[in-house]
C-alpha cells in the first residue's frame, strides 16, 4: 500500500492526511549526501526498527526488529558500509540509532540508494518520529509517533514523494 507525500508536508494514505516533517533541503530529484533533502522517488518500506525499551513493536506489513545500543547507520560515502546498518564502534561517519531523544523510537527503513548503493547519492532515509514542532529533518520523513504507528498498522509498504 502506497502513501503519498507532498512537498508541503502532507502524507496521504487511504484518504487520511497526516502532518509530516520533511528535509531541511526540501524535496529533490537529484538527492546527494549531506544536502538535507528528501528524495523525490518511490521509496519502498524495507523493514521497521524500534526501541523495545521504550515502545512496543509496531504492527506493520514488513519485518520488525528491535534495535540495540550498538546499532548505527553508516552515512560516510568513503566507507564500504555506506548506507547500511552497522554495529558500533565503526570507522568513518555514522548515525547512532539508539538516540537519547525519541526520534528513532520507531524507524521505517526506506529503500533509497540501496539497490545498488551509489556513493554520495544519500543515506539513512527513514520514516521516523517527528520532533514536537515538526522541525525539518536531514532528509527523512517524520510523523508524530501515533500517526507513524497508525500508518504502519494500516499496511504502508512504500512512500511516493512527489516534487513541487
Amino acid at each position: 500500500m502506497q502513501a503519498l507525500v507532498h512537498p508541503n508536508g502532507r502524507l496521504v494514505l487511504r484518504e487520511q492526511v497526516y502532518r509530516a516533517a520533511l528535509g531541511r533541503g526540501g524535496v529533490r530529484l537529484d538527492k546527494l549526501e549531506g544536502d538535507g533533502a528528501t528524495p523525490v522517488a518511490v521509496l519502498p518500506l524495507r523493514r521497521v526498527l524500534y526501541r523495545a525499551d521504550r515502545v512496543r513493536a509496531p504492527e506493520c506489513a514488513v519485518a520488525v526488529e528491535p534495535i540495540a545500543p550498538d546499532d548505527g547507520w553508516c552515512d560516510d560515502p568513503a566507507e564500504r558500509d555506506y548506507n547500511r546498518m552497522i554495529r558500533l564502534p565503526h570507522d568513518g561517519h555514522y548515525e547512532e540509532l539508539w538516540r537519547r531523544d525519541a526520534l528513532y523510537d520507531v524507524i521505517g527503513v526506506l529503500g533509497w540508494n540501496d539497490a545498488p548503493v551509489e556513493r554520495g547519492r544519500g543515506s539513512a532515509i527513514f520514516l521516523h518520529v517527528a520532533r514536537a514542532d515538526y522541525a525539518p529533518t536531514e532528509g527523512c520523513i517524520a510523523l508524530a509517533l501515533d500517526d507513524l504507528r497508525r500508518v504502519l498498522a494500516i499496511g504502508v509498504t512504500e512512500v511516493l514523494v512527489v516534487g513541487g
